[in-house]
């Protein structure tokens, strides 16, 4: 190659501040353009799109038809069979009348049916968040000597929880949420799962006195002090229905078409117990039932809200705790479904109709909700089309409360206790694990610290020791970044990593290097003190080989997607003590902002036209022609 044929680097085109503000606020908060369908339009289609972007529902509620209703009846009929067990049953999880679980899947599903963009999320209470609620209220306030300040800081902090967010997505503040990885949350889960199921312990050996601390030692060791109290009873008719549900759980894994069996079985096993229940009760006295539960609809509740007192803290922190996994939860699931059919789910949106709803069900006596997947799988497999499926299942849930609550005061607690585990035993992911270990073992320990928090420490600083890992790992990929040397593939153009392609071959008097990350304050210093380790060892190769010695270090940029002024300041006294060595630095494929943060301090002219090229074979070929037209 002459040296005509080299390329020249050029600067991005010129921006004011304002524009680059502007435009660097547009990526962060709307990447996805959700305003670009309303340019060139009349103000009234301006009007039907702004109804249609905060009110999915008058996006699709004109197509539908009869034949969508007819799939949305059967899919929420089904879900509904579930809701209602796993209702009662997560309210108790979260140490709350098993009534507000019922309350809590009727009114949030018809807030999200309005608001919601998932076709297939099915709305109400989930483990993992009424796990979370009820530790860490029953750590501070009793639920059984001090129900009335319970339910209030319950309803608070499902409040504070919706608030939050539906700011993040009014705001557009959604990023906050990746920061709980799929290692930490695979962990949390999993240990979630584990003290949940010897949580439940308690129901199925028929203990009545237990401990309150949801951590393994504790619930192990009050299950064995407690050993006086097992009721064989309980124990023989809790160990046959959770075997019935866990395996009817199995035979919908294995076969998809027979989803609708372990969709059924909680409401069957409901049933079928209570029934035995009635009919042994003059027999059997140690199996302890729900008892009496209040018929009617969901009464207010903003009365309730605690807003002044010494436990506000408390309220603030478990809202904030449980919103954020159960809009995780919500946002994952809706996602995951979408892509199975297709279409788009927006994550802002979904935000703030989980926040909403959450706001409304802790003004009519519900506790945080969320997208459930185990009730969103069976409702997907079910048919469903639309939303119209959670309006029918809170449809189900009204017939419920207004008419058939006195038939669940013989349903014992043992079956609760047996579904509460059927639901948590798929949330251990082992197979999720073990990629871990295989691709990132830094991952890997942020999902055993989580795993292991939760069950030795506490459920909230579980994942919270978790997230401290993973952005320790953010900061050791930031002030750490890979280095790596470069050589030529033979007979091309092309330069990459000596230790990967052994047929890459050095160039000789050139050590080219790539920076694989940003270069700022962080690792400014380190990227330094790396390249001259670097030249060291090459200079000591060099000698031992007696090859040409070592005269331009070229580093490669194309990773370097930002650079600040302690970058600038790192990469400028690089360039003089290679200098005072007698050898030349020379920058490759600096992106657009490196360009013009090397412009705005006066740097592109000590580079010169020998010291910045388009791509590291201009530079290697532009340099070899310079010394080959020398005399």
């Amino acid at each position: 190659m002459s040296s005509s044929e080299v390329h020249k680097v050029c600067l991005p085109p010129y921006k004011t501040t304002i524009q680059k503000l502007r435009h660097g606020l547009s990526e962060i908060f709307f990447p996805d353009d959700p305003f670009h369908g309303f340019k060139n339009q009349t103000w009234f289609k301006k009007l039907v799109l702004g109804l249609q972007f905060f009110f999915p529902i008058f996006l699709w509620a004109p197509n539908y038809s009869v034949k969508l209703l007819r799939s949305d009846i059967i899919s929420g009929l089904t879900i509904a069979s579930l809701a209602i067990p796993q209702g009662i049953s997560y309210a108790k999880l979260a140490n709350l009348p098993p009534i507000v679980g019922l309350y809590s899947s009727f009114v949030p599903p018809l807030i999200y049916s309005v608001l919601g963009s998932s076709r297939h999320l099915a709305v109400g209470p989930v483990s993992i968040a009424s796990l979370v609620m009820g530790t860490m209220l029953s750590e501070v306030v009793s639920p059984i000597d001090q129900s009335i300040l319970y339910l209030q800081l319950a309803f608070t902090a499902t409040f504070f929880g919706g608030v939050f967010q539906a700011s993040l997505g009014f705001l557009r503040l959604g990023f906050v949420i990746d920061f709980l990885s799929k290692a930490t949350l695979v962990g949390f889960m999993a240990g979630a799962a584990v003290i949940v199921s010897l949580q439940q312990l308690k129901g199925l050996l028929g203990i009545v006195h237990f401990t309150s601390k949801m951590q393994i030692v504790p619930v192990l060791s009050s299950v064995i002090q407690h050993k006086d109290e097992w009721s064989w009873q309980t124990i023989v008719m809790g160990v046959g229905f959770l075997i019935f549900l866990l395996t009817t759980r199995q035979i919908s894994l294995k076969k998809a078409k027979l989803f609708w069996i372990s969709a059924a079985a909680p409401l069957a096993s409901v049933i079928l117990s209570t029934i035995l229940v009635v009919l042994m009760k003059s027999k059997v006295h140690g199996i302890k039932t729900i008892g009496h539960l209040p018929k009617g609809l969901n009464p207010p509740s903003s009365n309730m809200l605690y807003f002044d007192g010494p436990h506000l803290a408390l309220a603030l922190k478990t809202g904030l705790i449980t919103g954020i996994l159960s809009l995780t939860e919500g946002v994952a699931v809706g996602r995951t479904f979408a892509a199975l059919k297709n279409y788009q789910v927006d994550g802002n949106k979904e935000m703030m109709a989980i926040g909403l709803m959450n706001m409304a069900g802790s003004c009519s006596s519900c506790y945080v909700t969320t997208g459930s997947f185990s009730r969103s799988a069976v409702n997907y497999n079910a048919g469903a089309q639309t939303v119209v499926s959670n309006i029918i299942m809170a449809a189900a849930v009204l017939v419920t409360l207004l008419f058939l609550m006195p038939l669940f005061y013989y349903t014992p607690n043992l079956i609760l206790a047996a579904i509460i585990i059927t639901a948590v035993v798929g949330l251990i992911d082992y197979q999720a694990a073990i990629r871990l270990w295989k691709v990132d073992k830094l991952d890997f320990l942020a999902c055993l610290c989580s795993f292991f928090g939760v069950l030795f420490i506490s459920v909230p600083l579980g994942p919270a020791i978790a997230v401290g890992v993973s952005v320790f790992k953010i900061l050791l990929h930031v002030t750490r970044p890979n280095t790596v040397i470069l050589g030529n593939i033979p007979g091309t153009q092309t330069y990459q990593s000596l230790n990967i392609y052994k047929e890459a071959q050095r160039v000789p008097s050139f050590l080219i290097l790539s920076v694989e990350a940003p270069i700022y304050f962080a690792n400014s210093n380190y990227i330094q003190e790396r390249v001259l380790r670097w030249i060291r060892e090459e200079e000591e190769r060099i000698k031992s080989n007696k090859e040409n010695e070592l005269r331009h270090v070229i580093l490669d940029l194309t990773a370097v997607t930002a650079v600040d002024t302690s970058g600038l300041d790192s990469i400028s006294e690089l360039k003089k003590l290679l200098e005072k060595r007698s050898m030349q630095l020379v920058l490759a494929n600096p992106v657009g902002s490196v360009m013009e943060k090397l412009n705005h301090a006066n740097m592109l002219e000590s580079f010169g036209p020998k010291g910045l090229y388009l791509t590291i074979g201009e530079a290697v070929s532009d340099i070899s022609f310079t010394w080959k037209a020398q005399p």
